[in-house]
């Protein structure tokens, strides 16, 4: 079992019954995500909120394989994966109680940005719609905001 560091923050998520907060406890606790899965049931008991049962599912996970296909096909892709622990994750998320594990973007962003909008569309948009977000995108364009769709 001796994986790069992304397949086991890709096998973290895929882990039942441990969700965003879980991750990110056992996270804090053993500093990455390989030290997660090499850890003792015991040590795992040990982190509040995770029980015995929820230290045998991730001492019973099994698909390694597939996590690392997925991860070769975000490198083959050049989709960068952020988890926790990583310097770009966005900051501003690290302040909610539930931030996703992990993020997955293509680009080069800094989603530490002082400035950020985010647009959210509908995948029918309408010719007003349209019309609406090119000109919003082409106001904002040049004060340096972040647009995330």
């Amino acid at each position: 079992m001796n994986f790069p560091e992304p397949v086991y923050q890709l096998a973290l998520t895929r882990v039942p019954q441990i969700g965003c907060v879980l991750a990110r406890a056992l996270t804090e606790a053993f500093g990455s995500a390989e030290s997660i899965f090499r850890a003792s049931r015991k040590a795992l008991c040990e982190v509040d909120g995770i029980s015995d049962i929820k230290a045998s599912c991730i001492k019973g996970f099994t698909d390694y394989e597939s996590c690392l296909k997925e991860w070769e096909f975000l490198k083959k892709h050049e989709i960068e994966l952020l988890f926790l622990t990583n310097e770009n994750y966005p900051k501003r998320l690290l302040n909610c109680y539930d931030p996703p594990t992990l993020l997955f973007y293509k680009g080069t962003a800094n989603l530490n940005a002082s400035r950020i909008i985010n647009i959210i569309g509908t995948r029918n948009q309408t010719e007003y719609g349209k019309h609406l977000t090119e000109k919003l995108v082409e106001t904002l364009a040049p004060h340096n905001i972040l647009i995330v769709s």
